[in-house]
Order: structure tokens, then C-alpha cells, then sequence
């Protein structure tokens, strides 16, 4: 069972990389351009958003998933390698989380918060809080560097990382363990949560308020054009919350069940070592949805993916034809020199 197992995540793995990858660097490319009908705060947002899943992608999914399974025994085992490999992939799983959160805080000021939203809602503000959070990320997983000690030494090289046997038992490292599970992902499930259930209570109100005084309470024929041109706003916000807050639900529910029973990864049966596995896939598979969701939820961002999609094509097509138009010019020429030397005789 476990070996089926395996194979399944190894061809999973091996798909969320190739779709990961080049979903998320079209996603950072197009949305840069600045041409989606977005806000250059809330571009600035998705654009974080895009390079923190494909550092996900790069550390989880190639240097970790990929060395297990398709190259077993390389310079990434080496022990300061793979703790380095542990900690970025730390750092990227929270940047991913927590500019989701960022991009919810902003939405709400932009929704809910009209007298805020010219000070918050700017390009300059989204820089300094997306680098000030990744940041303090960064130095909240260095410790995780210091976790690991080597499975064996040859040739004087530490190999393999393997948790010390102290980590399970210090009060210093249990409490921070439950601190890196409360800021990720345990807060940002309340925080959007919360922020998202306030935006939908002034969404329903603010909608309620302004059919009474435009008369549409009874009759509801008419479109309100501010509120239309929120609907794609808040269609965006929920549907990226709605997708995280559904990829990493199964990690949630697993982490709380390991934490009340105290049962050890030794001690785990089948049913819940497969669980684990798949709510680790799942949170996994978070990294490739947004760019989706931009494309379903987002006309001028379709837009810009078919125009990049078209324009290869369109080029090549243009080099073949002015190839064939070169061609025939020689061909013509060659006709009429024949033909005007023939005349000549």
C-alpha cells in the first residue's frame, strides 16, 4: 500500500512541478506588465503572492518531493544543504500564506474602510508591508536551521538530516514549535476568516442601503455601477481565500488531531500516515491555484495570457511567411531575367 502510494505522489509531485513552474512565471510576467485592470497596490499583492508559490514549488516540490524520489543521493543531502533547503522551504510556505493574508487586509480596507483606503491601499504601502512580512518570516525559521543534526559522517561530510532527539522534549523548542503553528497557518485561517465575514456584512448592507435610495428595492432592474465594479474585486479576494482556506483545512484538522492525541510519527497507522501525506499535497497544490483563479475571475488577465499565447505563434507565422514571400521575390526575378534574355536572342 505505501509503495502505491509512493508512486502516486511521485507522478503528483512531478505534475504540480511542471505545471507549477510555468503557471506561476507567466503569473509574475503578465501581472508586472500592469495591464489587467487592477490596482497597482493589488497587482503588487498578486504579484508577491505568485513569486512566493513558485519558491514553494522550487523548494517543496524540486529540491525536497523530487530529491526523495528521483535522486536519492546527491549534494542535497548533505546535512548544512538540507537544513539550508528546510529553511527557505519554510520561508516560502509562509511567505505564500501570509501574503494571502495581506492581500485580504487590503481588499478589506479597500471595501470596508473608504477614509483608510488612500493612505493603505497604495503601491508604496503593499512594498513595505510584503518585504517587511517576508523579512520577519526569514528570521522567524532560521532557528529551524539548528533542528537538524547529520544521520552519519563520511569522509569528515555530514550526510542526511535528521531532528535531534532533544527537539521533542526542550520547552523552548515545543513552544516555538506551536508558535510556527499558530502564525502559520492556524492565524491566517481566523484573520481571513474574520476580515472576509466583516467585507461580506458591509458588502450586504452597503448593497441594501444604496437600492433603497436609487429606488430598487421593489423592482431591482436597475444596475448599480459602483457596485458592479466591486464584483470583480470581491469575486477575486474570495475565491483566493476560498481556495486557501480549503487546500489547507485537511492540514489544520491533522495538526490539531496530533496535537491532542500526542500520538508519534512512529506510532502512526496506515490511514493517517496516507492522511498526512495527502494533506501535505494538498497544501502543496495551493501554489498553482491562484493563477487560475486570476484567469477564471479576471477578463484582461485571459486577455493578456491568449495574447501570450498568440504571440509565438504569430511570429513564427510572420518569419514563414516573409521567408515564402522572399522565395517567390527570387523566384519572380529569376523568371524575368530568363525571360528578358530570351527575348534579347
Amino acid at each position: 500500500m505505501n509503495r502505491t502510494f509512493d508512486r502516486i505522489m511521485k507522478v503528483y509531485y512531478a505534475v504540480l512541478a511542471a505545471i507549477g513552474v510555468p503557471v506561476n512565471l507567466a503569473a509574475i510576467v503578465i501581472l508586472s506588465r500592469g495591464n489587467c485592470g487592477l490596482s497597482t497596490c493589488t497587482t503588487y499583492y498578486l504579484v508577491s503572492m505568485s513569486a512566493a508559490d513558485l519558491m514553494v514549488v522550487i523548494t517543496e516540490v524540486i529540491l525536497i518531493q523530487f530529491q526523495y524520489f528521483y535522486y536519492p543521493l546527491c549534494f542535497l543531502n548533505i546535512t548544512p544543504m538540507c537544513s539550508i533547503i528546510d529553511v527557505l522551504a519554510r520561508v516560502a510556505a509562509d511567505c505564500s500564506v501570509w501574503f494571502t493574508v495581506t492581500f485580504t487586509i487590503d481588499r478589506f480596507m479597500a471595501i470596508c474602510c473608504q477614509k483608510l483606503k488612500t493612505k493603505y491601499c497604495t503601491k508604496t504601502t503593499a512594498v513595505v508591508v510584503c518585504s517587511t512580512t517576508c523579512s520577519l518570516l526569514f528570521l522567524k525559521n532560521i532557528p529551524f536551521y539548528f533542528v537538524y543534526e547529520p544521520g552519519k559522517i563520511v569522509d569528515n561530510v555530514p550526510w542526511f538530516c535528521v531532528i535531534k532527539p532533544s527537539i521533542y522534549i526542550d520547552p523552548g523548542w515545543l513552544a516555538f514549535d506551536w508558535l510556527d503553528t499558530i502564525l502559520t497557518p492556524i492565524l491566517p485561517f481566523v484573520l481571513i476568516l474574520f476580515l472576509n465575514a466583516l467585507t461580506v456584512r458591509h458588502i450586504l448592507l452597503a448593497s441594501r442601503v444604496r437600492k433603497e435610495l436609487k429606488g430598487q428595492s421593489k423592482s431591482g432592474c436597475l444596475r448599480d455601477s459602483e457596485l458592479e465594479s466591486r464584483r470583480r474585486s470581491v469575486l477575486l479576494l474570495f475565491t483566493i481565500s476560498g481556495s486557501f482556506i480549503l487546500l489547507w483545512l485537511a492540514y489544520v484538522i491533522f495538526f490539531i488531531y496530533y496535537i491532542f492525541t500526542g500520538i508519534e510519527h512512529s506510532n502512526y497507522v496506515l490511514f493517517w500516515y496516507i492522511f498526512g501525506k495527502v494533506c501535505w499535497m494538498l497544501r502543496t497544490l495551493n501554489c498553482c491555484t491562484n493563477t487560475f483563479i486570476y484567469g477564471v475571475t479576471q477578463s484582461q488577465f485571459r486577455k493578456q495570457v491568449k495574447s501570450a499565447v498568440k504571440y509565438p505563434l504569430t511570429a513564427i507565422i510572420r518569419l514563414i511567411n516573409k521567408d515564402i514571400i522572399l522565395f517567390l521575390d527570387s523566384q519572380m526575378s529569376i523568371c524575368i531575367r530568363q525571360l528578358l534574355h530570351t527575348t534579347l536572342d
